[in-house]
């Protein structure tokens, strides 16, 4: 495999319960289980690592027991930390709420993952071969979003850039989330971030409007819709709806992320696109079968997934043109 993953995205601590559903108002739930594990950004490097890939963090961790945990962490799944440890604060945490339905909700304190600047990123080099990664969350904060920004938009032309807006996609101000996706190779989102980008529709007419408008540059556009697969629409006008695979769900957390490592991952292996696609799937069905959001399989684990279910869409070699 050649290349690199170079995340510049951010990395919290994540302290999860378990309960049985939200507490009302007012009202006190007691955990099942307590968990206290590297998140954010750190699931999709995961996913991406354990799938082949050599992955480095450009990001900022903090200094103080956060940002030690999450090195920690890092060295655990040989993620390389190009940037030393913020002389300003201690990396920040997310308080994550796992229900019985396998679903969360999330309570974030930003850290030193929410101030980035170009200085700090001097470190950060690519090389031809590599790929770059960021996510909505580090352009959300007021503190980051204009140096990592520029950076992106500094970024050789030969340099695949993978984008993944996330849910805090209207916190991102305009102009930069324009620019951004301008930038953008492959674009990587679930439903609900493709119309709060390219406006509501059948998912066919808001991936078109995703390339045709908003991602010009781009080879391509990543719908994820959870235990339904993806859509997946080329810049040469193919469209595919890759299905999911059934399985039963006990944690969601991290799926979308694990989705997008993994999909990362294939294509920097060359894997045609629809079939990374597949591959993606699996590795995210997977995952909501473990706890944890840094759940994500290795390989072998999903080629042994696909050597024994069928494929779900039956159509991978039947990929159509879209109409103009």
């Amino acid at each position: 495999m050649s290349g690199r993953l170079v995340h510049i995205g951010s990395a919290v601590v994540d302290y999860v319960y378990r309960i049985d559903a939200l507490p009302a108002p007012g009202a006190e739930k007691t955990a099942s289980s307590f968990a206290q594990v590297a998140g954010g950004g750190f699931n999709m490097m995961v996913a991406a690592s354990r799938t082949g890939m050599k992955v480095v963090f450009g990001g900022q961790l903090g200094s103080g027991p956060n940002g030690d945990f999450l090195r920690a962490a890092f060295a655990n799944e040989g993620i390389e930390t190009l940037t030393p440890p913020s002389p300003l604060m201690d990396s920040g945490n997310c308080v994550a709420m796992i229900s019985s339905d396998a679903e969360r909700t999330f309570v974030s304190w930003p850290g030193a993952e929410s101030v980035l600047s170009l200085d700090m990123m001097a470190p950060v080099s690519v090389a031809q071969g590599d790929w770059v990664f960021t996510s909505g969350y580090t352009l959300s904060y007021p503190a980051s979003r204009d140096a990592l920004t520029d950076w992106i938009e500094a970024l050789p032309a030969d340099i695949p850039f993978v984008f993944d807006p996330t849910p805090v996609i209207s916190d991102i101000p305009r102009p930069i989330l324009s620019r951004v996706l301008a930038r953008t190779t492959w674009l990587s989102c679930n439903t609900t971030e493709a119309a709060e980008i390219a406006g509501p529709g059948a998912v066919e007419t808001v991936a078109a409007r995703l390339l045709e408008v908003h991602c010009p540059k781009a080879a391509g556009a990543v719908i994820r819709a959870g235990a339904k697969g993806c859509h997946v629409r080329l810049a040469d006008g193919s469209v595919q709806t890759v299905a999911g695979f059934k399985v039963t769900a006990i944690d969601t957390n991290g799926a979308g992320d694990t989705h997008i490592g993994a999909f990362v991952s294939a294509l920097s292996r060359a894997i045609p696109p629809l079939e990374a696609a597949r591959y993606a799937n699996a590795a995210a069905a997977i995952s909501v079968t473990r706890h944890g959001g840094s759940s994500a399989p290795t390989d072998h684990q999903i080629q042994t997934f696909l050597s024994s279910v069928a494929d779900p869409s039956g159509a991978l070699g039947r990929t159509q043109k879209a109409n103009a």
